[in-house]
């Protein structure tokens, strides 16, 4: 794995297809881990991870905290809203005196694009993308794909639906340059003013602007949280509509019951990109995605901090 080990996860662009089935299959290993009585494995006993987010999350930050403490390392919590950042300490400062304590890893959300990048060019600590603006969310992408692995097995040829809002969606990215990798069909589906002014740029085989039409012969479905401040925007009218036109509701459920994924990276507005009935259906694999997420995020740290495979 040339291009992720030893250093930093920036993004899933920059991984070859064998770096990605190398982490699906330690991922394995480690979930393997989370389902025995005893989950904890300390192979990076006395590493230290800190976790430095500067975005609001629950799902992502705990989820690498849980990695993090599965595998034995110290975990650190930074709090960008009581840092020094707020008395005018700048970011590149705020990092070389995380880095000037010692620690091995850090885990960094921002909302601006390739600011895991440039901190790796200063900082000799691992980094791992957790959410960059509107960039990638490697991570994420990461264990939507074991989860489809999991699942259907090898993705070549399978057709994957991302759908909502593709333009504003580091998910959506990070998905699309992943498939794509291992030879998946990708579709997007999402009102015009929420897909990219050019689409087929992201590399992706098929646009649509009909959800119905979308739908139609796919092995998977991941629905994109619709950020109700685009709402605000003018950049779909409401959430009625768009749920009437644009959510996996019950009715379309029914047309593809028993033959797609549904999946969705959290967290979900019930009733606006996904009904209730479809998000807690026998084909919803929204929460495998969770503890999914854990594991491959042992498999990453694990891979940067420890192991050489």
């Amino acid at each position: 794995m040339e291009k992720l080990y030893p250093k930093h996860l920036i993004g899933i662009e920059e991984l070859s297809k064998e770096d990605i089935l190398e982490l699906v299959e330690l991922a394995k290993s480690f979930k393997e881990v989370l389902e025995k009585p005893v989950k904890s494995v300390p192979t990076l006993k006395g590493k230290t991870v800190v976790n430095l987010f500067f975005e609001p999350s629950t799902r992502t930050r705990v989820s690498f905290e849980v990695a993090e403490k599965r595998l034995g390392c110290d975990v650190i919590n930074f709090s960008a809203s009581t840092s020094s950042l707020n008395k005018g300490e700048s970011i590149k400062d705020t990092i070389l005196n995380i880095e000037a304590m010692k620690i091995d890893a850090i885990v960094v959300r921002h909302s601006l694009v390739d600011l895991p990048r440039y901190i790796s060019t200063f900082n000799s600590s691992a980094i791992i993308n957790a959410g960059d603006g509107a960039h990638e969310h490697p991570t994420q992408a990461l264990l939507d794909i074991f989860t489809m692995i999991e699942n259907l097995g090898d993705l070549k040829g399978k057709v994957v639906l991302i759908a909502g809002d593709i333009k504003h969606s580091r998910v959506a990215r990070s998905n699309i340059y992943a498939l794509k990798k291992l030879g998946a069909k990708v579709r997007i589906c999402g009102p015009k003013t929420l897909l990219p002014e050019d689409p087929y740029i992201l590399g992706v085989d098929e646009v649509y602007t009909d959800m119905d039409k979308a739908i139609e012969g796919v092995d998977v479905i991941n629905n994109l949280r619709i950020q109700l401040e685009r709402q605000k925007k003018g950049l779909f009218p409401s959430i009625k509509e768009y749920n009437d036109f644009f959510g996996l509701t019950s009715e379309r459920y029914e047309r593809i019951k028993g033959n797609a994924l549904i999946m969705h990276p959290g967290p979900m507005n019930r009733g606006v990109e996904i009904d209730s009935k479809v998000a807690d259906s026998k084909d919803s694999v929204i929460l495998p995605q969770v503890t999914n997420g854990v594991a491959m995020r042992m498999a990453i740290l694990y891979k940067l901090l420890g192991g050489r495979g």
